[in-house]
């Protein structure tokens, strides 16, 4: 399979009676999606599988659906966010003089290809400067007890 898809992410509003969102990205396992509900006050909330939801599809190349649970149902003041969260692992073992399973193979690549799609969605979402500003140094050296109470700006300097 080839990875032709940069989502990562869907988002729903609630309505307090809709109980499956589809997830538009392949997932290899369940554990690597993450399904978060975020009410109008802006808290997030990390919701489990099995006790709040089950999911469809997992391994299929198109996605599935992520399927609450009667008394997780998202509310109306929710949204529900999905998000694929692929471990920073790789399990493929290729075993000198073993034949060569180009399934499994390409299966790692297409993981080493999500992460790398999850980690450049992070830094889409980072403050940065620019290519050509002279910052050497963007490590903040100032210990916790001198960080506290402040807030990150720029004088005129």
């Amino acid at each position: 399979m080839t990875v032709s898809s940069l989502t990562t992410k869907n988002s729903y509003s609630g309505d307090a009676s809709t109980t499956t969102f589809a997830y538009g990205f392949k997932i290899f396992a369940s554990a690597e999606i993450k399904v978060f509900i975020r009410s109008a006050a802006g808290t997030e909330t990390l919701k489990s599988l099995t006790t709040h939801y089950t999911l469809t599809n997992v391994g299929n190349a198109s996605g599935g659906n992520v399927v609450f649970e009667s008394g997780s149902v998202p509310s109306n003041t929710e949204t529900v966010v999905l998000i694929r969260d692929t471990a920073l692992t790789q399990t493929l073992d290729l075993v000198e003089n073993d034949p060569f399973l180009s399934g499994s193979f390409e299966n790692s690549l297409d993981k080493v290809t999500h992460q790398m799609i999850e980690l450049q969605e992070e830094v889409d979402r980072s403050f940065k400067v620019s290519k050509t500003n002279t910052i050497t140094s963007a490590e903040f050296t100032d210990n916790a007890a001198g960080r506290a109470s402040k807030v990150l700006g720029f004088s005129s300097n």
